[in-house]
């Protein structure tokens, strides 16, 4: 089995309504043994409410694979990056310190390093993974190029993400506006990118303030 090669995975951050039912579904998967492997994260919590799933991104040359001393986690021919074997996995968290997207989840409990694997009991027959099927926005979505082109037309996909001086590509798309010059997502850049600072007045409390002030 294999993922066909024409269906893909996108993620639109911007359309992410902070719902939780990717995160919920996700612990339906078969191969996720009732644990969800997909979370919600705050964009910058301090200025907004905007939210972002976070799911394998199934790196071209997955670090996680890489920095394993037991060869436990593989990657199949059709790109899609899997959790760590049971009987090679030594629950080091070597993969987890060292995926730059911040996957990888070590189950203590069963001293197994589990991840995002694209529900790859659903992907590989041609299905949606859980994620996708249920996201009521289509912040998650699982199809054809051809498909998202005609339901996105001001959108393109792109899976080049830099880090410091590492570039990385991925299996999984990223949409950002058709016009903009974007070839690639400077991650550490967006980490340090001060936000323009906000000063609310509250009215409520300037007059209790004025009222309270001796003559």
């Amino acid at each position: 089995m294999a993922v066909p090669a024409h269906l893909e995975f996108f993620v639109d951050p911007s359309r992410c309504i902070g719902c939780h039912a990717c995160v919920q579904a996700c612990a339906e998967c078969d191969t996720h043994r009732g644990h969800s492997m997909i979370q919600l994260d705050f964009v910058d919590r301090g200025h907004s409410t905007q939210t972002i799933p976070v799911v394998c991104m199934h790196c071209d040359s997955p670090t996680c694979a890489e920095v394993c001393p037991a060869d436990a986690i593989k990657k199949s021919e059709d790109g899609i990056v899997h959790s760590a074997r049971k009987p090679r996995c030594i629950a080091c968290n070597n993969c987890v310190l060292a995926c730059p997207f911040g996957i990888p989840k070590m189950m203590d409990d069963q001293a197994l390093m589990m991840k995002c694997n694209m529900c790859y009991d659903r992907t590989s027959v041609g299905k949606k993974p859980m994620c996708a099927s249920v996201c009521p926005s289509q912040a998650l979505f699982f199809g054809t190029r051809e498909e998202l082109a005609e339901m996105r037309p001001r959108s393109r996909a792109i899976n080049r993400f830099q880090f410091g001086g590492q570039v990385i590509n991925t299996k999984v798309n990223m949409l950002v506006p058709r016009d903009s010059n974007v070839q690639k997502l400077d991650v550490t850049q967006y980490m340090h990118e001060l936000q323009p600072t906000r000063t609310v007045r509250l009215a409520v409390i300037e007059n209790a303030l004025y009222e309270a002030a001796p003559d």
